[in-house]
């Protein structure tokens, strides 16, 4: 876990902007899963956002970022978007190495420097690991056809449009088992115990349900 004294404000409204954008309903728990800290330091975080007009907390207990909340949230996603790209097109870091190192630059970056970035990568594209700023809603992904890979039919073909990339270990799992943006695969089975088998170049491989919810992927146009 981490200390919450490291985890800024940036951090959490970035994690509900991102939550909301998913289609989650953003309570509590799902930010202290999120930022891996405990319950007291978000209540406390909470708190604070509140108090200086970022957030609103209904009765319901979802979290809700107000005007300059969202505002301030949207820059921060921004800049980490940026700042990958930077990573991937300028230096050539590998895709499953940049969202840690990203998020340790968001926070360091001069508005000169974020100007410059735009300038030169412009704010639309997508990062290394096929997303945009913002994560897309899961419904709007699969009315354009795509499909997480829990859920992608077996003896089908795909290609991994994206992943989520909020979990280092889980990015390093997924390359180390030959998954990655822009790779083929087939869906060989949906496993009774809630794993997928999948066939790659190098092999069949099976993943747990908490990977495959992570890939999402798009039929390979034959």
């Amino acid at each position: 876990m981490k200390d919450s004294i490291h985890v800024s404000k940036e951090n959490y409204l970035k994690a509900i902007l991102e939550a909301d954008a998913e289609g989650r309903q953003v309570i509590p728990a799902l930010l202290a899963h999120w930022l891996e800290v405990s319950a007291p330091a978000v209540t406390m975080a909470l708190k604070r956002l509140k108090r200086d007009g970022y957030v609103e907390v209904g009765e319901d207990g979802i979290v809700r970022l107000t005007a300059s909340g969202r505002e301030m949230a949207y820059r921060t996603a921004l800049r980490h978007h940026l700042i990958e790209r930077m990573l991937s097109e300028i230096f050539g870091m590998a895709w499953y190495e940049i969202h840690e190192e990203a998020e340790r630059l968001e926070h360091a970056v001069s508005p000169a420097f974020e100007a410059k970035l735009r300038e030169k990568l412009g704010e639309g594209g997508a990062c290394p690991h096929g997303n945009a700023v913002l994560p897309e809603n899961p419904i709007e992904r699969k009315r354009r056809g795509e499909v997480p890979l829990s859920e992608a039919a077996a003896g089908q073909r795909y290609v991994v449009a994206s992943l989520h990339e909020r979990d280092p270990e889980l990015l390093l799992f997924l390359h180390r088992a030959g998954i990655g943006p822009s790779k083929s695969l087939r869906v060989v089975s949906q496993n009774y115990d809630q794993t997928v088998s999948i066939e790659l170049s190098t092999g069949v491989s099976i993943l747990g349900r908490p990977a495959a919810e992570a890939v999402w992927l798009r039929p390979e146009v034959q």
